[in-house]
């Protein structure tokens, strides 16, 4: 909610499309300078305290928006938030990939992955029905991560694997999965532009504020439906290939988002190229539980997180910058190449010798 909430309300104030993508920028920027620091922490305190820690955090950071309104603060705020979220992100997906058995695990990662995007696509909905004027937004942002507090009391912790070699963790695993990680990265730009800049992009190009908001909703839907099928499919072909076929998808989807931004085709192309630009990152979490276990894991998970901090800041900078230069076309062809790359590392880097530790 508060990527739409915080791009409309500095939009409506005037502020350039470049600047709000730097500003969003800042979240990312968080991720990135936290994320190798949550499994030192999760093993000091335990992974339940610091999921309940970060989870207060980010409720009294969302309230802090409206406490101090300025395009100044919101850069500091949006770096302290971007370390709150990057720890519940860690741990939950540590969480539930090390959980789920293999056979099923493709199936487990898509419905976390549609939850996790139902309540994407609720937010910027709300902006839809709210607005971004007032208290309520905010409120409803702060309560929404309170309530969900009480789920994680229930859960019976269990002692974090990373027992050693803490710093240097994240730094050992990104050469045994190059791709998978180069995937998050890819999945992370998309993600990161399209929550930030998408209802910009379309008020920008003739949408109203209201349906420039639930076209980002459009967008994500696909992910609260279509996952499940994506993640069937997984537990049954080749990861790779899933990976090939969705980058292809979405590279070609979104290449034709100017053309029908004004038509009732833009609604089916979105739910469909959110599905399968949102199942790269549902294919990299399953193909992690594949081919890794115990301290790799957690590791992996944090290198995830710091990957998507480096794609969401230079995706929300990129997407900023793109669409300065072209108002129409910036943002959906910048998308496109993206995935575009990842659809050429992905054919040139042919599974070869297993990396010791893997699958």
């Amino acid at each position: 909610m508060t990527y739409p909430l915080l791009a409309l309300t500095l939009d409506g104030r005037g502020v350039s499309a470049d600047v709000i993508g730097l500003n969003t920028a800042m979240m990312p920027l968080g991720i990135l300078i936290f994320s190798p620091f949550i499994p030192v922490l999760s093993q000091r305190i335990g992974a339940k305290n610091l999921a309940i820690i970060a989870s207060i955090a980010t409720a009294i950071l969302i309230i802090c928006y409206k406490l101090f309104d300025s395009l100044n603060a919101w850069f500091v705020i949006r770096i302290l938030q971007g370390m709150s979220i990057a720890t519940l992100f860690v741990i939950s997906e540590a969480w539930i990939v090390g959980s789920s058995s293999k056979q099923h695990r493709g199936k487990i990662v898509a419905i976390y992955a549609s939850v996790l995007s139902a309540s994407f696509g609720a937010g910027p909905a709300l902006i839809g029905f709210v607005g971004t004027e007032g208290w309520t937004p905010y409120l409803i942002g702060a309560l929404s991560i309170a309530v969900g507090i009480i789920p994680i009391t229930f859960i019976q912790d269990v002692s974090d694997p990373t027992d050693e070699h803490h710093s240097s963790g994240i730094l050992n695993f990104l050469p045994k999965a190059p791709m998978l990680i180069a995937a998050v990265a890819c999945f992370s730009v998309f993600d990161a532009a399209t929550i930030a800049l998408f209802p910009v992009y379309g008020v920008e190009n003739g949408l109203s504020q209201s349906t420039a908001a639930f076209a980002l909703t459009a967008l994500i839907i696909g992910n609260i439906f279509l996952q499940y099928p994506i993640g069937w499919l997984a537990d049954i072909y080749d990861a790779r290939s899933m990976l090939i076929y969705c980058a292809g998808i979405t590279t070609l989807l979104t290449l034709t988002i100017p053309w029908v931004i004004n038509s009732w085709l833009l609604w089916p192309i979105l739910v469909i190229a959110g599905a399968s630009g949102y199942g790269v990152y549902t294919l990299s979490l399953k193909s992690l539980g594949d081919r890794f276990s115990g301290q790799d894991l957690i590791n992996g998970t944090a290198a995830f997180g710091v990957m998507w901090g480096l794609g969401a800041l230079i995706g929300s900078v990129s997407g900023g910058w793109s669409m300065t230069l072209s108002p129409t076309y910036g943002l959906p062809v910048t998308l496109a190449c993206v995935y575009a790359f990842l659809i050429i590392g992905l054919l040139i880097r042919r599974p070869g010798k297993k990396p010791h530790g893997g699958k």
